[in-house]
């Protein structure tokens, strides 16, 4: 499958929520200093990247990293995306991982982190595999043959790069996990 666009993925920094081993979803929390600092060297290696287009989530944790991102790629502005959004957990958003057992009938062992795959209101990953095509698309159609800056989260990142490179979402899944100190390079095909 050949894209029109090659995307830079980048996680957001650790958050207060993260140390506590709290589900976040759809909610909010501050980065730590830890946070601050590997996003900080992210943004340094960044620096060798050529990037033409700058796109975060919306939500508070991804824009604090985008901001630092921003001091290093100041030739860049910084475009905020509702696709980019993570997961929405549903009832299980703001628990701690180890009660989410009670709220949820299926989970899927992979990687570092387990995937809830069943809750009310969760958001599933097809779903979430959706959102992911429409942005490529949306992506591909703004900026066409450009090398475009996500700063996103790790459920919607494992979709996204499952979308571009043409995977199904259970693959995805098993694609390494996208650590917060890792810069993800999509590149098309040639």
């Amino acid at each position: 499958m050949e894209r029109k666009v090659n995307l830079i993925l980048v996680r957001h920094g650790e958050t207060k929520d993260n140390v506590r081993d709290i589900l976040i979803g759809h909610n909010d929390s501050p980065l730590t200093n830890s946070g601050k600092k590997i996003t900080k060297k992210v943004a340094k290696d960044l620096k060798k990247e050529k990037i033409d287009c700058f796109y975060c989530s919306p939500l508070g944790r991804a824009i604090e990293t985008a901001q630092i991102i921003l001091k290093d790629l100041d030739y860049l502005s910084l475009n905020i995306e509702p696709f980019l959004i993570e997961r929405d957990f549903g009832i299980l958003s703001g628990r701690r991982k180890g009660e989410t057992f009670k709220y949820n009938s299926k989970i899927l062992k992979a990687d570092i982190v387990d995937r809830f795959l069943e809750a009310k209101g969760l958001e599933t990953f097809p779903q979430l595999f959706e959102r992911a095509h429409k942005l490529i698309e949306k992506m591909e159609r703004r900026h066409p043959f450009k090398v475009i800056l996500l700063v996103t989260h790790g459920s919607i990142g494992k979709m996204i790069r499952a979308a571009y490179y043409g995977w199904d979402w259970q693959k995805g899944l098993e694609a390494p996990y996208l650590a917060r100190d890792t810069i993800l390079k999509l590149k098309k095909e040639k």
